[in-house]
């Protein structure tokens, strides 16, 4: 692509600068209006410089992937209320056989979830379980805070839907979700698996040196769980230093029976309140009108309580009965309910795997569960994270507006020679070059900025190497975001879940997780490069 006038590309480039500052640094003093504010302001910058027309703004948005991010942030608000990240956590601590054993639990837990249900909410609510176990087990939480956030990056690169990078590839490859699940399932795995030996082989002496507590860890765990539940959905998921939005709430299905029995608990005692006031009123009106002999008057007087202790107390008994039968009931609705949500889930992911439309796949799996959930939607659907939603809308608008600038292409052309991925030079450089960017301008962006010009460089060699390119792609801006801890949004999501951790909080350093990070980063990275096929 040929640059374009001198004055679009200053003024593209300014734009483009201000949506990049605004997006790392959401707080800058001089403008501290947020990251999504930041990229609609670069967007309308690229239209009012007249870098792109209007129409062509509107062009940029890919609605696809817009509608498969929204149904996989509706999906994992159901899931989340049917207890299914709770059970995952119970899984951390189930039969534990130590420190070690921990370690690679979290990393597989971590990372099958963040294939499955994101890598951002995986760490949301994992994160205070593995805090707890660290906990009970007298053991220093890094180890596993680092096992945790890293592996959740590892793992989320295996599918489409483990983060958005995957998203916008998938949608703007065409690669189905089962072709991309087979090119970098092996890489995943055993990138996880290398991920654990490396953090116990560099906390080998801290993990060996510990007293387990006597007590059970899993019943705690899940009893303090209950109390505590974070809504995944409202996580940002793209740039390198993410604000956060975290909500609690109690589950709503349970919230609503408690409901229905407390009032109809009120009602039992209004009822016998109002038997009572009749007792006092007939005795009363027995006393003044009726003209008997006094053994007869008792006789009445002692009569009338217990005819009415007799109906009160039957009355009762058959509430608390029918109180009993409406609890069990409503335990068996909640029950049914939660399986639904599993298979309607399930279905999706088989869906996917035979290669239906991604976007439409999840938002029939979404708008499945808010008619199977039989009430009102709107508390869970408030739950999606819509400012994430036009994060992207602007962010689409921005690169394609810089793209056009013709800088993008102008730069790959000076590497392209040097980073084709038919040979192992190549696909080193490349790597790099992605590993950089990532870390640098965040990994989606990355992705919308190089996405095109390297598919097109290794289409011209073949169709199964372009495949190839895009699933490198994928892997490498994933597993760089573990070089940093500002390099992806799970390691802070991760640091930040910890430090605020109500009575066992941790504040994990940037020095820390960089003297961890730098070596998984790169090993996991050129292990996953080996194993990846087009």
């Amino acid at each position: 692509m040929a640059m374009a006038p001198t004055v679009k590309v200053i003024l593209g480039s300014i734009a483009f600068a201000v949506f990049w500052v605004l997006a790392v640094f959401p707080a800058v003093p001089f403008l501290p209006i947020g990251r999504t504010a930041g990229t609609l302001l670069g967007a309308m910058l690229m239209v009012l410089f007249r870098v792109i027309t209007p129409e062509q703004a509107y062009d940029a948005i890919d609605l696809p992937i817009l509608g498969l991010l929204f149904g996989t942030m509706v999906v994992s608000v159901y899931l989340e209320r049917a207890d299914m990240f709770k059970y995952l956590g119970n899984l951390l601590s189930w039969k534990s056989k130590g420190a070690k054993d921990l370690i690679l639990r979290i990393c597989l837990i971590s990372a099958l979830s963040s294939a499955l249900f994101t890598n951002d909410t995986s760490c949301v609510v994992l994160t205070e379980f593995v805090l707890k176990i660290a906990r009970q087990h007298n053991l220093p939480p890094h180890p596993f805070l680092l096992a945790l956030a890293s592996s959740a990056n590892i793992g989320s690169s295996a599918t489409p839907i483990g983060n958005p990078q995957n998203l916008v590839i998938a949608v703007l490859s065409k690669i189905s979700f089962g072709k991309f699940l087979v090119g970098l399932l092996p890489a995943m795995l055993v990138g996880v698996f290398a991920n654990a030996l490396i953090i116990i082989a560099m906390y080998w002496k801290v993990l060996s040196t510990h007293k387990d507590e006597e007590d059970a860890t899993s019943q705690v765990v899940e009893e303090e769980y209950t109390s505590h539940r974070f809504s995944p959905a409202t996580m940002s998921h793209n740039s390198p230093s993410n604000s956060f939005v975290m909500e609690t709430h109690s589950s709503p299905g349970s919230r609503g029976n408690s409901d229905c029995i407390e009032s109809l608990r009120n009602r039992v005692n209004s009822l016998e309140n109002e038997i009572q006031r009749l007792d006092s009123c007939r005795i009363s009106d027995a006393s003044k009108d009726m003209v008997v002999d006094e053994s007869v008057q008792e006789k009445e007087e002692t009569g009338i309580p217990e005819r009415v202790e007799t109906v009160k107390g039957g009355f009762t008994t058959q509430l608390k009965l029918f109180l009993a039968g409406k609890e069990v009931s409503e335990k068996w609705k909640h029950a049914l309910w939660k399986i639904c949500v599993y298979l309607v889930t399930i279905g999706m992911l088989v869906a996917l795997l035979f290669g239906l439309d991604m976007s439409w796949t999840a938002i029939t799996a979404a708008l499945a569960l808010v008619v199977l959930d039989f009430k009102d939607a709107r508390p869970s659907l408030e739950k999606v994270s819509y400012s994430l939603l036009i994060f992207f809308c602007g962010m689409f608008i921005t690169v394609d507006g810089f793209n056009k600038t013709g800088i993008p292409s102008k730069v790959w052309d000076i590497m392209e020679p040097y980073s084709q991925v038919d040979r192992a030079g190549g696909i080193a450089i490349l790597a790099l070059v992605i590993l950089v960017l990532s870390n640098l301008v965040s990994n989606v962006p990355t992705v919308l900025l190089l996405g095109g010009q390297v598919a097109a460089s290794a289409a011209a060699i073949s169709a199964s190497e372009e495949r190839k390119a895009w699933l490198i792609l994928a892997w490498v801006s994933t597993v760089s975001g573990n070089l940093s801890l500002l390099g992806s949004a799970a390691n802070l999501i991760v640091c930040e879940q910890a430090r605020q951790a109500q009575y066992m909080s941790y504040n994990l350093t940037f020095w820390r997780h960089l003297k961890f990070g730098v070596p998984s980063a790169l090993i996991v990275t050129a292990i996953g490069l080996i194993l990846i096929r087009g």
